[in-house]
């Protein structure tokens, strides 16, 4: 059985998506971050995404195109590439990566019997598409990225109207400023 995992970058005042679009950290570009992401999630099998979280994170499909990409990217690159990926979309037409589907509604059930059926963990990216997740009760862990910036508004790691009871299971600071924290529930 897997683990059902929602983990982004967020901002110290708890925005996973600033107002204005940016939350003014480049994790991309750094290299001990993005080590961690890689270790951290390399072994999970399916990717849940909503339309936009998907259109951001299929670069990962050509990365390794670029002759001058740095192993650290290509690594990452190379794990996505193997992980199934479901998008979640009324909208989106068509995907352009391999291994990927598009589910038109969001089924907790199946989502369920996902997890149950998964010899690997899995993720849920995207604040919309994680805030059904944790209303449906589905979520494991919560993987916080906090960086040092207050955006003042935007989408909301945590949905409104949700309590929950975590166990800090894992924290760890970079050279950035940036404050990783990993709970689990109860």
């Amino acid at each position: 059985m897997g683990k059902l995992i929602y983990s982004m970058i967020t901002s110290l005042d708890g925005y996973a998506e600033a107002a204005e679009g940016d939350l003014g950290f480049g994790a991309a570009d750094d290299e001990e971050v993005h080590t961690f992401i890689d270790e951290h999630f390399r072994d999970v099998g399916t990717y849940l995404y909503g339309r936009r979280m998907y259109e951001t994170m299929v670069f990962w499909e050509t990365a390794h195109t670029d002759p001058d990409v740095p192993p650290h990217i290509l690594q990452y690159a190379r794990g996505w590439q193997a992980a199934e990926k479901i998008v979640y979309s009324a909208t989106l037409k068509s995907v352009s990566s391999a291994k990927t589907r598009i589910e038109r509604t969001f089924d907790p059930d199946a989502v369920r019997e996902l997890k149950a059926e998964a010899e690997h963990d899995l993720t849920v990216d995207g604040p919309n598409l994680a805030a059904q997740a944790i209303a449906a009760g589905l979520v494991d862990e919560y993987h916080l990225f906090t960086t040092t910036t207050v955006v003042g508004g935007g989408k909301r790691f945590f949905p409104d109207g949700v309590r929950l009871e975590l166990d800090l299971v894992e924290e760890r600071a970079f050279h950035s400023g940036l404050i990783y924290a990993r709970y689990r529930t109860h």
